[in-house]
């Protein structure tokens, strides 16, 4: 069922909005996901864990396995790769919103969205490398991860990482991920994580908060040179 619009509160956001100069919020500290590509099963509990969460319809994933296979045989390869929102330091979706919906808060850097401001214009989804921005058909608008703010408030973790049977996802401060700092079970005592993975975006273009425990097989070449400095 659509929601209500509040033709004058959308004016207003749009107005504000034309007045301001983008600037990208530099948080207090910035949290990030890290996920480990080789011990991941693929079993998708994060994904169902997440739907349920958010009570999302049909269609819409905002957390989504990704199965990558490859090779000849015998040497043949299969990984997976998790992503959601990455609540990046330079979010290319929250410019592109001409409500200013989207936003990206000060205290820990997570990329959310004021679902009462949200037109359903889509511009955010075209615009995100991610495809993390999806549109509710049911709602007309526009959703995506927030990190389960609400549990993350009350001093637990996401829904996605709660779900996660082997313990291969997880969030931390994304500084103290890429250093290898923080404790985590999604990172063994002998692996280094890296910012990119095959088949993953450029992370220059938003700065992503995300790392990966690689596979052997998906290790890229700045990868490659992360893990050796």
């Amino acid at each position: 069922m659509a929601q209500e619009i509040d033709k004058a509160k959308i004016k207003a956001a749009v107005k504000r909005r034309k007045k301001e100069v983008y600037t990208p919020v530099v948080p207090e500290m910035q949290l990030g996901f890290v996920h480990n590509n080789v011990d991941c099963i693929g079993c998708r509990a994060c994904e169902m864990a997440c739907k349920d969460k958010n009570g999302l319809p049909p269609g819409p994933r905002f957390r989504r396995v990704a199965y990558v296979e490859g090779g000849t045989f015998p040497d043949v390869y299969a990984y997976k790769v998790n992503m959601s929102c990455n609540h990046c330091a330079e979010p290319a979706c929250l410019p592109a919103c001409p409500t200013g919906a989207i936003f990206k808060r000060k205290k820990d850097g997570i990329v959310d969205i004021d679902s009462t401001l949200c037109i359903g214009c889509r511009r955010c989804e075209a615009t995100c490398p991610y495809g993390a921005p999806q549109f509710d058909p049911e709602a007309q608008v526009v959703k995506k991860c927030n990190m389960c703010v609400d549990e993350i408030e009350a001093g637990r973790k996401p829904y996605c990482v709660m779900a996660c049977m082997m313990r291969v996802l997880d969030i931390g401060p994304i500084d103290e991920l890429r250093e290898g700092t923080y404790k985590t079970k999604a990172v063994g005592p002998n692996d280094k994580v890296v910012r990119q993975v095959k088949n993953f975006t450029d992370p220059s273009l938003t700065k992503p908060s995300i790392v990966f425990v690689p596979s052997s097989k998906g290790v890229v070449e700045s990868s490659a040179k992360e893990k050796k400095s």
